[in-house]
């Protein structure tokens, strides 16, 4: 009797192991599924573009150094190169655990380097695609750009479907292609994210507002990514990113950076370009304000530790 109770604790025993077994097996292939795809989907990403002519070292991001990041918002569309008609310039140093944001106005009147001319700074992308786009911003900006994100904007519907919907925080009520937004904190679905996005003429800021919005689209993506849990949701983010994104970020650095770099992305100061609209045989520019420029220049030098 005691030896047949002693069988039954022993299957038990050994029921219990096996599904813990099972459990852990099909918990780490899970993860290494995710860690194969990641690097796939990475390495079918990546762009490479020249080092830096402002940089005398390259940046370390092993020693968690300061480093820039430029990111491109870019409408491409069937049988069209697209324009820049999002850039904004991140420094992120994980010593101070600041983030610094700046948003370049699509329209900005500045040199287009390699081109030979000055125009719309969002048109460098149509000029020369990336290459000519960084050069052009590093030149603008006096400050190096380390790596970039090329997203092309129509991506944002799908990412934002993917997730299952996204939250901002409008700062005021407007309607724009069809849809009606309300002040406060509202929740958008891919469609109604695009829209957010775009509207630029009805906003007291114009193209400043639109840039916010942006902004607040990307970190709701952000903060929404980062609670992902399901396996479906993962596979059809790596779909969506293999199809619109474009960088010369390396599989190892986005680990370290989400490593030793988390922090910064805590306190975020938001820089903002002075400046007036112009017109110049009939085209709208946007120029700057010189001393707007040199102090913003100034402090993003500071934060990637860089002389002034």
């Amino acid at each position: 009797m005691r030896a047949e109770k002693r069988k039954k604790k022993r299957k038990i025993l050994y029921t219990i192991i096996a599904l813990i077994a099972v459990f852990v097996l099909s918990t780490g292939g899970y993860a290494y599924y995710l860690w194969n795809k990641a690097a796939s989907t990475v390495a079918s990403i990546h762009e490479s573009i020249d080092k830096s002519k402002k940089r005398e070292q390259n940046v370390s991001i092993d020693n968690n150094d300061p480093f820039s990041v430029l990111i491109m918002g870019v409408d491409e569309r069937k049988n069209d190169k697209g324009r820049a008609d999002s850039l904004i310039y991140m420094t992120v140093n994980a010593k101070t655990k600041t983030t610094e944001m700046v948003s370049i106005p699509r329209d900005t009147y500045t040199e287009i380097v390699g081109k030979g001319t000055h125009d719309k700074i969002n048109h460098s992308y149509a000029f020369g695609g990336v290459q000519m786009t960084v050069d052009t911003v590093e030149n603008f900006l006096d400050v190096p750009v380390d790596y970039f994100i090329k997203v092309n904007m129509e991506s944002f519907r799908d990412v934002v479907d993917t997730l299952g919907g996204i939250t901002v925080n409008s700062t005021f009520a407007f309607s724009y292609d069809g849809y009606s937004f309300s002040k406060g904190k509202i929740s958008l679905n891919g469609n109604e994210a695009l829209a957010y996005t775009r509207m630029r003429k009805q906003d007291p800021k114009g193209d400043f507002g639109r840039q916010n919005r942006q902004r607040q689209v990307i970190e709701g993506i952000i903060n929404k990514g980062a609670n992902i849990s399901s396996i479906t949701k993962f596979s059809d983010m790596f779909n969506v990113v293999e199809k619109n994104v474009k960088t010369n970020l390396t599989f190892d650095d986005m680990w370290d950076i989400q490593s030793g770099y988390k922090d910064a992305r805590t306190n975020v100061v938001q820089h903002e370009l002075k400046g007036s609209g112009t017109k110049m045989n009939g085209i709208y520019y946007y120029k700057t304000d010189e001393s707007s420029l040199s102090d913003i220049t100034a402090e993003l030098k500071q934060s990637l530790d860089l002389k002034s």
